[in-house]
């Protein structure tokens, strides 16, 4: 464990990067169920590991069942909604992992690098006590553009443009690695916004924007304009004229990136 980092200044509900869990992330669960494609790919990168390590393993999407796996995760609100017979996660920050180093063969990360107070710091801390493959499911900054709500909502994906760490940054902290682009199914059932690049109805249940961090950093009136807008092109077709092509698309090269360290 590293004894030269200071801890990250955490919520009332323990919630330890930019965003409040404890807040936001209430029926979480109802929208962020692991995709059955992007599990294979994370399960494939983990390869022969058999003691994995889940950090910011929020309520275990993509944990691996055949494998021995210790989950980290510092929000009471995310831990609390870990279905019967996942492990019980450790509350314990990225920065700062108990464990010697070496404890396990595999990590992994799914959607929370961009949410770290020191990525620098976890990424060398996952590193130190992994001997084997890191997978890191994240979100290219470069390419959040190609989804159609930055035409409708742009300060959302603006946001996640400056939150999302360039690929470089975690390669360089990890000590190298490749990145794979995660072709994103139609039906997704693991709703980050890109999910519902076919499905747009789907964003205006405000639940469905609340999984999704990014928009608790926009102020209301985003959200309002966000849903006027798309409601009424919606209604009258304009979306439709513009990208509905995309509702019988069964796969979308977005953003979501897979990268792997050996």
């Amino acid at each position: 464990m590293r004894l030269d980092h200071q801890t990250p200044a955490r919520a009332p509900d323990g919630s330890a990067g930019d965003a409040d869990y404890g807040r936001i992330g209430v029926d979480y669960t109802a929208y962020r169920r692991p995709e059955p494609q992007i599990a294979a790919a994370i399960r494939d990168a983990l390869g022969p590991a058999r003691k994995v390590l889940n950090v910011g393993a929020g309520a275990g999407s993509y944990e691996p069942t055949d494998v021995d796996l210790v989950a980290v995760e510092p929000s009471a609100q995310m831990r609390a909604q870990r279905p019967a017979g996942l492990v019980e996660a450790i509350d314990a920050t990225a920065e700062e992992l108990p464990f010697a180093d070496g404890t396990f063969d595999g990590a992994m990360a799914t959607f929370t690098v961009h949410q770290w107070r020191d990525l620098e710091a976890g990424l060398t801390e996952v590193r130190r006590v992994t001997r084997g493959s890191v997978a890191v499911l994240t979100c290219d900054p470069t390419l959040l553009r190609r989804f159609w709500l930055h035409e409708y909502a742009p300060e959302a994906i603006d946001t996640e443009a400056r939150r999302y760490p360039p690929i470089e940054r975690i390669a360089a902290a990890l000590g190298g690695g490749q990145a794979f682009n995660v072709p994103i199914p139609l039906l997704c059932t693991d709703g980050f916004g890109e999910a519902y690049y076919g499905r747009p109805e789907r964003l205006l249940d405000p639940g469905a924007r609340r999984a999704n961090s990014a928009w608790s950093f926009v102020p209301p009136e985003v959200h309002e304009r966000f849903t006027e807008h798309l409601t009424r092109e919606l209604a009258d077709g304009t979306w439709d004229s513009k990208y509905g092509q995309l509702r019988n698309q069964q796969h979308f090269d977005g953003s979501l990136v897979l990268f792997v360290s050996a």
